[in-house]
């Protein structure tokens, strides 16, 4: 009977058991941040449970269907209707909370998670893999510690990724007007939004910054050759509309004129929330620490969603942006002279001068259109179309200086009237899946990607007057009247059309081959047609040349503790199109595309329940296929044997170690030599590849607790070590000095208000930048900001 009883009771359990099924899910914020410890729980039932760290929960109920609540406090309850079917288990939809209005200070300040360490992105590896499921490098900047820094332009923001340098500001001239910055040794512009191209002549505004990615290494493999560079690339991620209504309205004032209004409105639009609309804009107007200069600019960037169903849904993004400002100051270093200052102490310049007028400006309308598609095939399979159009205009007065003469106590001061448009169109087409081979899970995307820029380019440059460095009558000359009567002066104008286009196809997978080691593969074949460059001034095309390209990327991941600790290595691949080149014979010698090959290796962690988030790697890129001066044939020859080397160590750590202290530090130290060029460059550090050794450090703190519960205070700031700004045999070196740059900010939240005061280079530190020039950077500026959340 014992045995019988025990038989039954078995045979009982199995029969209920059979009868439950299995719910799995995850839950997010609206702007995509993991949501750790929130209730979920089937209304009228006794089953419920919180999710972990990563926002995923699991429950086991009978059969049948239920409304699913999913709560926590300061946040608005979400609720679904969920069915369980028995002996099964359903992927539910991802679940996204909003922030309640009336609980909202209370989340922001007492919440212990690491806000500043969420690294998940569909765009890096244009997969929905993990970081520590990643062999890549990534840094990603999100809008909290945008916010927290009190941040107005784009350049402050990447200050807080190691190993990435700004060159030269925004000169919003036709064809390059973006800031360049330096990763890895390399030079490379912002250029890419949402994954998909995405270009200005001019700056970039944060009002639709959800998050900046700086991705490292050679990424043609899944992002091809024309809008990234050797070291990297930095894309920007837009913010997406979001289910329930809600906003923000913010405006900063400070030091040299600086007033900044922006706002943030989103709103369902029909009663079933399928329908999405947020709208960000900003107006800001800032004035220069020296004696000329300002930059004024509006933006408007609506986007809007729609759920068509379970398995369509769209997403279309658009970004106008419109400024007028003056150049900043850049002086180009002699080109054709040794040069006699070799630091910029020793050119003993005024630090205040502009050396241009407040009606020399240029004007720099931007819009960039995106559009998604994603379609569900199957459980297993997804499709994902993207298309972007980017159209921007250089249109005014674009002011330059430059050391021409035998001394360095004089400059000349140039001028050019432009007048340019730039196009870009890009098509991508992705299959992304997910599925299982025997025992091996498999993600993998499959692409196409068709590109083309095209650049109308009607400009002028000339030469307008000299100047002396140290006081001259004739310094405050250069006015607008001047200017336009110089320019028409000048018959010659530039006028071509620039016209490529790109196909590509790609492949990428990763392959579980156990539950803690993956290895990904990916392949990328392109083919660049570039039509050539018209002169519209004599109808004649000339320098069209098509070339074909093969890039493979290569990945290991194991995790040695699972969703902890990863070792990783990676190979990854490179390249530009190089074109055809004239001999001194009259010959046409046709080159190879230029190619870069990363070896690094590292770890990541993210450790104490993402308390703990880091990266420490190391790697070495070899560039191949260089293009250089035949020392060994007659001048002007050229041969494609050049070679060059970057290497170096990075690390960067976001730390939490208790409520309210968030601590983010990053160190780069970077080798770069030219081994194989030019005699003149013959092992000397490129002058793109930046300072050698860069740092920066974040550390703030909010009090959680008792009467001073919302206020808060932050420190931190950026080291660099000195930069070879020129560095050849024929000119010599010029050398910008390090530098370390302080700055603090003190907030205080309460409800649905932020009060903030930022100071920015708070020992009022003389610093340079330069990229074959120099350029003053701001000194001290106290600014204050309010902002009413909704």
């Amino acid at each position: 009977m014992k045995h019988l009883n025990l038989v039954l009771l078995l045979l009982f359990s199995i029969s209920v058991y059979a009868q439950k099924g299995i719910l799995k899910g995850n839950i997010k914020t609206v702007e995509g941040q993991v949501a750790p410890s929130v209730t979920v729980a089937l209304k009228g039932s006794n089953v419920g449970t919180v999710t972990d760290e990563k926002g995923n929960y699991t429950l086991r109920a009978n059969a049948g269907t239920y409304t699913l609540q999913a709560s926590i406090v300061g946040f608005t309850p979400q609720e679904r209707e969920v069915t369980v079917e028995a002996g099964k288990t359903t992927e539910l939809d991802e679940i996204r909370l909003q922030e309640s209005a009336e609980q909202l200070q209370e989340v922001v300040v007492t919440g212990n998670t690491n806000k500043f360490a969420k690294k998940e992105s569909p765009y890096v590896s244009r997969l929905p893999i993990k970081n520590l499921e990643n062999p890549q490098v990534y840094n990603v900047i999100g809008k909290e510690l945008i916010a927290e820094q009190v941040i107005t332009n784009f350049n402050d923001i990447v200050k807080n990724s190691p190993g990435i340098d700004k060159l030269w500001s925004a000169t919003g001239r036709g064809g390059d007007g973006a800031a360049y910055f330096s990763i890895r040794g390399f030079a490379v512009q912002p250029s890419m939004i949402n994954g998909i191209a995405g270009l200005t002549n001019g700056g970039l505004d944060p009002a639709n910054i959800e998050s900046v990615e700086v991705i490292k290494g050679p990424s043609g493999t899944l992002f091809g050759s024309s809008l990234v560079s050797f070291g990297g690339l930095i894309n920007i991620n837009t913010k997406k509309p979001y289910e329930t209504a809600g906003g923000e309205i913010s405006y900063t004032m400070g030091g040299y004129d600086l007033n900044r209004l922006s706002v943030d409105v989103n709103t369902p639009v029909n009663k079933d929330k399928t329908l999405l609309l947020r709208v960000n804009g900003a107006y800001q107007y800032e004035g220069s620490f020296q004696d000329a200069g300002f930059k004024r600019t509006m933006f408007v960037a609506p986007s809007i969603s729609y759920k068509v169903s379970n398995k369509l849904s769209f997403l279309l993004n658009a970004e106008f942006y419109n400024s007028e400002a003056t150049n900043p100051l850049m002086v180009f270093l002699n080109r054709g002279r040794e040069l006699i200052a070799k630091t910029p102490a020793e050119l003993n310049m005024d630090y205040s001068q502009s050396f241009t007028s407040n009606d020399i400006t240029i004007k720099n309308p931007t819009v960039n259109l995106y559009g998604q598609m994603n379609y569900k095939l199957s459980n297993s399979w997804t499709s994902q179309t993207s298309f972007s159009r980017s159209v921007r205009k250089s249109d005014g007065l674009y002011s330059y200086v430059m050391f021409r003469g035998a001394g360095d106590d004089t400059l000349s001061r140039f001028v050019g009237m432009q007048n340019s448009i730039g196009t870009t169109t890009d098509f991508q087409q992705n299959f992304i899946g997910d599925f299982r081979v025997g025992s091996m899970r498999n993600r993998i995307v499959l692409g196409v990607d068709i590109f083309n820029s095209q650049l109308n380019d009607a400009s002028t440059y000339t030469f307008f007057d000299k100047v002396s460095t140290h006081g001259d009558p004739g310094y405050s000359l250069l006015t607008r009247q001047a200017a336009d009567t110089k320019v028409s002066q000048d018959p010659y104008v530039y006028k071509y059309i620039y016209n490529t286009y790109v196909y590509s196809a790609y492949v990428s997978d990763v392959l579980n081959l156990t539950e803690s080691l993956l290895a990904m593969a990916s392949v990328r074949v392109d083919r660049f047609d570039n039509k050539g460059v018209k002169d519209l001034s004599t109808n004649t095309k000339s320098g069209d040349y098509a070339q074909t390209a093969v890039s493979p990327k290569l990945g290991l991941i194991y995790q040695v503790v699972k969703d902890r600790v990863s070792l990783f290595a990676n190979y990854m691949n490179g390249f530009q199109n190089v074109a055809p080149s004239s001999q001194p014979d009259g010959s046409i010698r046709v080159f190879k595309p230029m190619q870069a090959n990363q070896v690094e290796g590292g770890v990541k962690l993210e450790a104490l329940k993402g308390k703990l988030v880091g990266t420490i790697s190391y790697y070495n890129i070899y560039v191949k296929n260089v293009v250089r001066a035949d020392n060994n044939g007659p001048a002007g020859t050229t041969i494609q044997n050049g070679d060059l080397y970057s290497r170096g160590f990075e690390t960067d750590i976001t730390f939490n170690p208790v409520t309210g202290l968030h601590i983010i530090a990053g160190y780069s130290h970077n080798e770069s030599i030219n081994e194989k060029t030019d005699a003149i460059d013959l092992n000397r550090r490129p002058i793109n590849a930046g300072p050698k050794t860069l740092a920066n450090l974040w550390v703030s703190y909010a009090i959680t607790n008792g009467n001073a519960k919302g206020l808060g205070f932050g420190v931190g700031g950026n080291y660099a070590s000195e930069n070879k700004v020129s560095n050849n045999a024929t000119i010599g070196v010029f050398t910008v000095p390090s530098y370390t740059i302080l700055n603090a900010t003190a907030f205080y939240s309460v409800r649905s208000f932020r009060f903030a005061l930022k100071l920015d280079n708070l020992t009022n530190e003389h610093y340079w930048k330069g990229w074959s020039t120099i350029e003053p950077q701001m000194l001290r500026r106290l600014s204050a900001n309010v902002v009413f959340k909704f």
